[in-house]
């Protein structure tokens, strides 16, 4: 992953800031991480040889709570990475008014060449290196890009045993049965669309059904691909890493899914399967389906997807943002310019983080919420922070996206000032 992500995630705050002032203090505060680490994991393999993996934890700033952000498993993961993503966690937690800030952690490796038990050691040696680093009211972990339920018991597991106390609260995404929240699953995709149904008739979209394509049919894709075709939308492509299957009468996303987690190779973990074996379908590729002419494009696998070079071949009304930064500021740029409104990730993807704070909020008061529970309260915070964007938006005649980071900059600075500021200091007595 090239080194700019952190200045094309720094890009945006410059442009939320061109329209809203904050106090000096606090631009100072967000312009650099609070603290990084960088960690190295020796493994013993299968096969009794050793390999060190390298794992870093971010917590990027924590004036609104203790932070908050996953661990993802993935050979492109850096340090510059992973502050990226710590940065954007940040103003996902304020654009919807949780109690945190943003963290996010990660380890080089492609845990799709490992075995589960590898997997596990991993996963433990990566808790037992960070554990001083975190706690329940430091900095919580939570799954992301190829880590699960399973990984995060591990971890919870392992802090335990470290800490010689029972801990639930130090990592969300958990098993139900080790104190995770009814509806975490599907949390990230529940929220996604949520915003989008609460956002869509403000952008003309409203009164009929829509043709959808999704690029990446992991957890979050296929969640939101569900409810969409649910609600009555026509899903016409859905992608995986090994390509992209295309039919315009529309694809069914549970029957797709049923076949992609029937063909994967070790059942508790990583899926090899790929929807492109599904039947009755065209096989495209990634890039064709991000050009799709359909109504609403979902970007949902990985950072910087779409660009200033295939931006302009983008056809779809509406784009809306599951993954963490799939579009460059370039790109958006090109879909100011053509009208296209993109609902941002820090909105659209703030699903899982706020499901996460419910399972955090449970595993410290020992109570527990029924599902439905958990979807309404998910829906009411995500509504109110849609309809705040839209609002903000109008307001200032900007970007959807500058309109979020409008609304997060608005709470942070906020914070900031109650903690007092040279104004505050410099006063004359």
């Amino acid at each position: 992953m090239s080194s700019s992500v952190f200045e094309e995630a720094k890009g945006q705050l410059d442009k939320a800031l061109e329209h809203f002032r904050i106090d000096e203090e606090s631009e100072l505060r967000l312009r650099t991480p609070k603290s990084v680490l960088q960690v190295s994991i020796p493994v013993r393999m299968d096969d009794g040889s050793l390999k060190v993996f390298q794992g870093y934890r971010v917590r990027y700033n924590d004036l609104l709570g203790p932070t908050k952000g996953g661990i993802r498993y993935h050979p492109n993961v850096n340090v510059d990475e992973v502050q990226s993503l710590a940065f954007w966690m940040t103003f996902k937690c304020a654009v919807v008014g949780l109690p945190y800030g943003g963290a996010k952690g990660g380890v080089t490796v492609n845990p799709k060449e490992l075995s589960l038990l590898e997997i596990e050691r991993l996963s433990r040696g990566y808790m037992s290196a960070i554990a001083d680093f975190i706690g329940p009211n430091v900095d919580v972990p939570a799954p992301d890009v190829y880590t699960n339920s399973m990984i995060m018991g591990w971890m919870v597991d392992e802090y335990s045993n470290i800490t010689r106390e029972h801990k639930p609260e130090i990592v969300t995404g958990k098993p139900i049965a080790l104190g995770g929240s009814e509806g975490r699953e599907e949390a990230t995709g529940r929220g996604g669309f949520y915003a989008f149904e609460a956002m869509r008739s403000g952008l003309g979209l409203g009164g009929k059904p829509l043709t959808i394509a999704v690029q990446g049919f992991g957890n979050v894709g296929y969640h939101f691909a569900r409810l969409a075709a649910e609600a009555g939308h026509r899903i016409v492509a859905v992608s995986d890493s090994k390509g992209a299957i295309y039919k315009k009468e529309g694809l069914d996303p549970v029957g797709v899914n049923k076949v992609k987690q029937e063909q994967r190779e070790l059942k508790a973990a990583y899926c090899k399967g790929s929807v492109c074996e599904f039947v009755e379908h065209q096989q495209i590729t990634n890039e064709e389906l991000l050009e799709l002419d359909v109504d609403v494009l979902v970007p949902s696998a990985l950072e910087k997807v779409i660009t200033s070079e295939n931006a302009d071949r983008i056809k779809a009304k509406c784009i809306v943002e599951l993954a963490n930064g799939p579009t460059t500021n370039d790109a958006d740029v090109v879909f100011e310019k053509k009208g296209i409104p993109v609902i941002p990730d820090i909105l659209a993807n703030a699903g899982g983080v706020t499901v996460s704070y419910f399972e955090w909020v449970q595993n410290r008061t020992g109570y527990y919420w029924p599902e439905e529970e958990v979807n309404s309260k998910l829906k009411a915070i995500i509504d109110k922070a849609a309809a705040e964007v839209l609002d903000l938006g109008k307001e200032y005649k900007v970007p959807l996206r500058t309109a979020a980071y409008i609304s997060a900059l608005r709470r942070i600075n906020e914070a900031v000032k109650a903690k007092g500021t040279l104004r505050n200091f410099s006063m004359r007595r």
